[in-house]
């Protein structure tokens, strides 16, 4: 019979495993970094092989192993190889942080936003969290000892909207969902399940932002940014943990951004 781990065993042994999606660029990257230099064993997830290695060498030497796997998170078969291979390597999981995601086309009215992006969105964003997750909650509730921890990366815009943001939004408001359900759900088996709501790191996706985003009175106005190795030390420290504890959410955003009070 399976045991939950215990806090003395979480710091004990061979090295933590997470798998880290998305982690090509941008935040999964910065997460997979800052875990990698922590000593963990990462596998880093994401659909093109060259970004992935990458983020592999940017980590320090001496750190934890990496793993690359090609996998669109969208595609049942890929999220299964992607599991699989995690285990064949490392012989457990205990993190996911669930990050890939897309914003879809910028700047789209609702009634100009074509099927097929909107679809995009919802595959990526919600069914690709929900096939991870499933993945490892299966793997987390049947491996011993018993457990693991779920970091679902939601958004600001899982709370309030961006003008003109419709498929962002209701991805990430689903995934407040998925994120207490699946919370529920894992507690007879020591899956612990957090999510983390992230304003305006400075990454790739959020280049644009500086010079000017679209504000909900119609004014295009600049934004502050933060560095994201805040979100991934935020993000090590939800996964280091003790699976007794949890961060349920965690918002961590630039400081002066249009939020409190947005609209």
């Amino acid at each position: 019979m399976n045991t939950v781990r215990t806090t003395d065993e979480e710091g004990a042994g061979a090295p933590k495993v997470a798998v880290v999606t998305g982690a090509g660029s941008g935040i999964g990257r910065a997460v997979a970094v800052e875990l990698l230099t922590a000593g963990w064993s990462v596998a880093l997830a994401g659909r093109r092989p060259e970004p992935l290695a990458e983020t592999a060498a940017a980590a320090p030497a001496g750190g934890g192993t990496a793993l690359t796997v090609r996998a669109d998170v969208s595609r049942p078969e890929d999220v299964a190889a992607l599991f699989g291979a995690v285990r064949d390597r490392f012989g457990r999981l205990d993190l996911l942080f669930n990050n890939a995601g897309t914003f879809g086309p910028g700047g789209v009215p609702v009634e100009d936003l074509p099927y097929e992006a909107w679809r995009h969105v919802v595959d990526t964003n919600l069914n690709g969290a929900f096939l991870c997750a499933q993945a490892a909650y299966r793997q987390m509730k049947e491996q011993d000892p018993q457990g693991g921890r779920i970091i679902n990366n939601g958004s600001i815009s899982a709370h309030t909207p961006r003008p003109h943001s419709v498929a962002y939004t209701a991805t990430k408001h689903a995934l407040t969902g998925l994120t207490k359900s699946l919370s529920l759900d894992g507690r007879p088996y020591g899956i612990a399940v957090g999510q983390i709501d992230i304003g305006n790191a400075a990454t790739e996706m959020t280049a644009g932002m500086q010079t000017g985003a679209l504000q909900a009175n119609g004014e295009t106005a600049p934004e502050p940014v933060m560095d994201v190795a805040d979100v991934a030390r935020t993000v090590r420290h939800m996964a280091e943990l003790p699976l007794e504890a949890n961060v349920q959410f965690a918002t961590v955003m630039a400081t002066a951004m249009p939020y409190v009070g947005r609209g």
